[in-house]
């Protein structure tokens, strides 16, 4: 009997998207969450007293010039060493060209896979066979996994892979392959990487994404952790999912409807978030608030957003005691104006909303509009069009949500001032 760790996608030192600094804010309990989850991974496979621990890629988040990203994982593997424990990874597409991958030395109970061609080590003494095959560059377009090597016979056998399949949604296709092509291989168990949220594809054999150790923006949500695996003398398998995150992701939908004032939209908030506190499994929680629903209080909301935010970002950090960071507020509320009366208006307001509906019409009749927005797009930081919220103001579901805020905040606005129809 033996057991093994399957972890991927550890992305030591990346940073967490979107989270801004504010009075309150557990800044120092968030600060290098990635160490403190690779910590934790650590710490799991010296109590359970595994065998070894894989890494199915992106063990680094780049290209990085800072040796002491490296040197904080040696100082981590080390700690295996003395415990006997053995580390197996491959590169991905995130560190394939990291230089320290390539030139700084690591201790000896780590392997790290050929980049030139699949490589199998025997670890005869568990009867254990591990095939991989690292990322020589970023872009990997070819099905490595064509070329591993068939089972060898009598032993367990474990293929190492970092891939995205036939496609995942939020990720590149590098090293593509099909589930069915892994099975040709006839292989106990498919240890892959690349994909950040945790998937079983296939049983009996395993074949199965992990998901990252740690969540880094709002898109990756819930708890995040490894696969713990335990290997019988029959060769029958048992799967236990570990958390490693420190900081869990959430999003708190609350229910505008009805609320008479920003007080209400603030209390039911507090509310909400003061259960998803309850349940988190770490403790610590970084949440993307959006408020949806036609309600009184969306006037106020929008005349003042900056003070309702922070007068939300205040309550919850009194509520929870400094263990919730609310990375955005999102306010999604609607008039109680009936808007469509305003239609029917043959002044300056009703040509203005009968204009904003036309736009909102077609996808055709959106089209020049989006030519005219071409220009104004080369004028915006490249950084709007990269992470998890990158905003395209070219495509015209942006357009068209654009459009109906517009109406939302303006129109209600101008009948306040122009008097009700």
């Amino acid at each position: 009997m033996f057991s093994f760790i399957h972890a991927a996608d550890v992305h030591i030192d990346s940073p967490l998207w979107g989270l801004e600094r504010y009075e309150g804010a557990p800044v120092d309990e968030i600060r290098g969450a990635t160490r403190r989850s690779f910590e934790n991974l650590v710490t799991l496979a010296i109590e359970e007293k595994v065998d070894f621990v894989i890494i199915a890629g992106d063990l680094y988040d780049g290209e990085w010039k800072d040796y002491n990203t490296a040197l904080f994982f040696v100082r981590e593997v080390a700690k295996l060493r003395d415990a006997g424990i053995r580390v197996f990874a491959v590169t991905g597409n995130h560190d394939a060209a990291s230089q320290i991958t390539r030139s700084l030395r690591m201790p000896d109970n780590v392997t790290l896979f050929s980049t030139r061609k699949p490589q199998t080590i025997r670890l005869d003494s568990l009867g254990v066979a591990l095939h991989g095959q690292s990322f020589a560059q970023r872009m990997v377009t070819e099905d490595l996994s064509a070329s591993y090597p068939d089972a060898v016979s009598g032993y367990f056998n474990i293929g190492i892979l970092h891939t995205a399949l036939t496609g995942r949604e939020g990720h590149e296709t590098y090293a593509p392959c099909r589930v069915d092509a892994l099975l040709e291989r006839n292989y106990d168990y498919w240890a892959l990487g690349h994909v950040h949220k945790r998937e079983i594809l296939n049983e009996n054999p395993w074949i199965l994404f992990p998901g990252n150790t740690q969540g880094r923006h709002v898109r990756e949500r819930g708890p995040k952790g490894c696969t713990l695996v335990s290997v019988s003398d029959d060769r029958s398998v048992t799967l236990e999912h570990r958390d490693l995150h420190v900081l869990e992701w959430a999003l708190c939908e609350v229910e505008a409807s009805g609320a008479n004032s920003p007080e209400d939209i603030v209390e039911r908030t507090r509310e909400l978030i003061e259960q998803r506190v309850a349940e988190c499994r770490s403790g610590l929680l970084a949440v993307r608030v959006t408020i949806d629903g036609s309600c009184r209080a969306h006037d106020a909301l929008l005349a003042e957003p900056v003070r309702w935010i922070n007068e939300i970002r205040s309550s919850i950090t009194d509520a929870s005691g400094g263990a919730v960071w609310i990375e955005k507020v999102q306010f999604r509320t609607r008039t109680q104006v009936a808007l469509d009366e305003a239609l029917n208006r043959s002044d300056a307001l009703g040509d203005l909303l009968r204009f904003i509906n036309s736009l909102d019409s077609t996808d055709e009749v959106l089209a020049p509009l989006k030519d005219e927005l071409q220009a104004f797009r080369a004028k915006l930081p490249i950084e709007i069009f990269h992470g998890p919220d990158a905003v395209d103001p070219l495509k015209l579901e942006n357009i068209k949500e654009t459009l109906e805020e517009t109406k939302q905040f303006l129109i209600p606005r101008l009948l306040t001032l122009g008097g009700k129809p």
